[in-house]
């Protein structure tokens, strides 16, 4: 299944001073385009579970987000052959946090650099920096949202319809859930989710399909 940037409507009202202000994470450009791979499912914490992965596209840069579980890796190479891409042509992989269900597939993309909480990863190398506020593009920024775990980020993504959160496990599915089973701390992470509502128009989340973030739970 693929999602692009103008499947799910943004709103369309101008900002007024106040939205601004409250927006600043958001990536100054717009430029950047999305397909969701394939869609994530879990009714708990298992025993079946697929990640979402996604892919994200501005300039040069081919993005893949949280390449984890699936039941087949068809299920994420598929979708990109159609896309006229190999794993080869993806130039970088973002992984929201490090629990398994949202990385098993990261060794598909033995080219692309590797960007987590702390650090970007290449072959051999390793190259530590934070990921808070880190602009791979002018579309594309990285943001600290700890909740579901420690080390949670999300890329922000701006896009001609609005800005797409694609944000792990802070929350599975469209429906929650409100109290994630597995989180830490919750009032960590209902402070990350309020930060991603206030940027973003669009969120992904980590095991289903987008939905606006008006609609977000918590």
């Amino acid at each position: 299944m693929n999602t692009t940037a103008s499947s799910i409507a943004a709103p369309t009202a101008p900002l007024n001073s106040n939205d601004a202000l409250i927006r600043t994470d958001a990536p100054a450009g717009r430029t950047a385009g999305y397909h969701v791979l394939t869609v994530g499912y879990t009714l708990s914490t298992g025993p079946g579970v697929a990640a979402t992965v996604s892919l994200v596209v501005d300039g040069d840069r081919r993005i893949v987000v949280d390449p984890g579980m699936v039941a087949g890796r068809d299920r994420i190479l598929g979708p990109l052959a159609e896309l006229g891409l190999s794993a080869d042509d993806v130039t970088d992989v973002v992984l929201s946090h490090h629990h398994p269900d949202n990385t098993m597939n990261v060794g598909l993309f033995q080219r692309a650099r590797v960007h987590d909480h702390k650090a970007e990863y290449l072959d051999d190398q390793w190259l530590d920096r934070d990921a808070e506020g880190l602009e791979l593009t002018p579309s594309l920024r990285l943001i600290r949202t700890p909740g579901h775990s420690a080390e949670d980020i999300t890329l922000l993504a701006g896009t001609p319809d609005g800005v797409v959160a694609f944000v792990g496990d802070l929350w599975w599915r469209p429906n929650g859930p409100v109290l994630d089973p597995v989180a830490p701390d919750h009032d960590q992470l209902l402070a990350s989710r309020l930060r991603v509502e206030a940027a973003a128009d669009v969120i992904v989340p980590g095991h289903g399909a987008p939905f606006p973030a008006a609609s977000a739970l918590h």
